[in-house]
This record gives C-alpha cells, structure tokens and sequence, in this order.
C-alpha cells in the first residue's frame, strides 16, 4: 500500500507538472503553481547608484531662481558691454530688451523680467554651439567647460555646454549648474537640493508591485517627495521631458499630479484619494505601488510606522496615461531633501492585489 500511495502521488505530480508547463509555469517544492515571469528584484543596494540615471532640468536649461543678479545682467546686455552680451542681446525678444532697459533694483516686474530672460536664454542655447573663439577670449572657461568642449558634444550635451559657456561668462550674475542631484547617503538614495531633476531607472516596467522606504527631510522651498510612474524615456542625447512625462505620486499623503505632454495639471478623476492620512511626511513611511501600463491603473498604499499595516492612500486610472516605461524620484525643486531606501519591485505579480494593507 505505501508503495501503491508513493506511484500515486509521482503520477499526480507528474501530470501537474505537465499542465502547468503547458501555461508557462514551474513547480515549487510545495507543488504549488508558480508564474517564472514573476520575480522581485532589489533596485538600490544602498551602496551604489548603479542601474539609475541622473538627468538634472538644470543642466539644460535655465529656471528664474539662475538668475542670481537680475540687475546686473540686464545692465550687460542692455549695454552690450562685452562680445558675449552682444551676441545674446541681438537674440532676445524685444519685448525684453526694453524691460531689461528699464529695469532697476526693486521694479514691481521683477519676476516676470527674471521669468522671461530664463525663457529667452533657454531658447538661445538650445541652438547651435554658442562657442566662438572671439566671443569667449575674455571668458575664464572652467576646465569642466573646456573638456567638454574638445568633445564636439551634441544633442543635450551641446546645450549643458552652451549653458556652461554662459554660466562662465556670467559667474556672479547665473547660478551654477550640477548635472547629478543624487547621491548615497547613510545608506539611501538621499535627493542633494541641487535642482529639479529626477533619477530614473536603466530598466523599463510594464506590470510591477513596487515597495520602498521613504521620508522628506526638508525643504526650502518646501514640496512632498515625489515617485514618477508610467515615464517616457528619453532617447540618446534627447532632452527629456519635465517629470518624463510621468504620473506623480507623493508621499506618503496621497498629493498627485499628471506631467503626460499636453496635461500639466493635477489631474481629474484620473486621481482618487481614498484617504488622507495623518501622516509625518518627515518620518520613514514603507510604500507600496502596483501599476500595470496595460490599463493605466496604479494603486499606493502606505504604513507609517515602518512595520505597521499599510492603508490605501491613493489610485490612479487612465488608459491613455498607462506607458511601459522607467520608475523616478522626482526632485520637485531645488532646496529639497528626500531620502529612498530598501528599494524593490515585483515583475508581474501573482497577487493583483495591494499585499500590505492586508
């Protein structure tokens, strides 16, 4: 009878492996079906930033808050006073000109002058090579600036170096630029302030659970830590889109907005909150976001304490947002800390379902 009971129980196993084989899936040791598509994997070893990408807005372009000293640059290119502010002064719009004429320390139209210079520099330097060996002799180029010179750059990288030509030729009057806003602290991803910007995976997902730890530590100005779903990816020496052109997520209060091409906005009904916590965005929360691009609906939950039973905090659907595509921190502005850590994600999961708040 043992013997009996023993063939038995190899025949049912073998016919199960058999049907399951048939479905693409594998055996566990408990006899269990199990999907091989499914598998979680750890995205931040909480040593290295290897398999993230760093893009900082800054890099490329300019935001009011680099323009350090509206005054006197407006005075150098109101005057012409050198071979570079000549040349940028014949590019401006002439709506500008006269305001940067007229402008003095204290004018009510400050932002708006600040705002549309920023506008205007963008738009020259996402042109061709600003360098001339004639319009920058009386420049000090920074060694940074002249290694990637000699590189003939093109694409985003001509237009960081036309952003450093200018920061170079103007260096009291246009802030400083970092390419890299992340770095490994204490064992996390922790945001530097440095600018708006986002770190983004080298992978692309489709259906995934992804879980991480997270807190805001500090602002000024002041905004919640931001993850970025359903991103579009830039090509090779493409500037990317604001935000990749993602769905926000913030932490862990259930804030959102929409950043896809044409949008911009904090969304509609696209977004639900099903609760609002009381939350310390200053304490470490642990997430949980599942996402599948097929249908463009995601779903967070989040647990604070760190341990405690997570509860839903906000849903996202929209078919037309859904897009395989990178995961990003988001680095709302400059001034911001946020730090990321015990980072994974789950591809195709098993359970189509949030697994934390159970």
């Amino acid at each position: 009878m043992t013997m009996q009971r023993k063939t038995d129980y190899r025949n049912r196993r073998t016919f199960l492996k058999l049907a399951v084989a048939a479905a693409g899936c594998t055996i566990t040791s408990a006899g269990h079906a199990e999907n091989p598509a499914s598998a979680t994997t750890t995205l931040f070893d909480g040593k290295t930033l290897d398999g993230w990408i760093q893009v900082q807005n800054s890099a490329t372009a300019f935001g009011s808050e680099d323009i350090a000293d509206l005054a006197a640059i407006a005075k150098k290119l109101t005057d012409k006073s050198d071979a570079v502010s000549a040349f940028l002064s014949d590019q401006l719009a002439d709506a500008l000109k006269s305001d940067l004429a007229a402008y003095s320390p204290g004018s009510a139209n400050f932002k708006a002058v600040r705002s549309a210079l920023g506008k205007n520099l963008n738009k020259i330097i996402s042109g061709g090579s600003l360098y001339e060996k004639t319009r920058f002799q009386n420049v000090s180029l920074r060694a940074e600036t002249q290694e990637l010179r000699k590189q003939n750059p093109h694409g985003r990288d001509l237009v960081r170096l036309n952003r450093m030509l200018l920061e170079d030729a103007y260096p009291t009057e246009l802030a400083k630029s970092v390419p890299a806003g992340w770095i490994v602290k204490d064992g996390a991803m922790a945001s530097t302030g440095a600018g708006r910007g986002v770190i983004y995976t080298a992978n692309d997902y489709s259906r995934f659970r992804l879980m991480f730890t997270m807190r805001h530590v500090s602002g000024n100005p002041d905004h919640q830590a931001c993850v970025l779903i359903f991103c579009t990816r830039p090509l090779p020496d493409e500037i990317p889109l604001d935000a990749l052109g993602g769905i926000q997520f913030q932490g862990p209060k259930g804030g959102h907005w929409d950043y896809r091409p044409g949008q911009n906005n904090a969304g509609g009904e696209e977004f639900t909150n099903v609760l609002k916590p009381p939350y310390d965005p200053h304490e470490w929360s642990r997430v949980e976001i599942l996402a599948d691009a097929s249908t463009g609906i995601a779903r967070m939950a989040v647990a604070q304490p760190v341990g405690s039973k997570a509860q839903e905090i906000l849903d996202f659907k929209n078919p037309a947002a859904g897009k395989v595509g990178p995961i990003a921190w988001q680095m709302h502005n400059s001034g911001l800390f946020d730090e990321f850590k015990d980072v994974s994600i789950e591809v195709n999961p098993q359970i189509n379902d949030l697994v934390t708040v159970k």
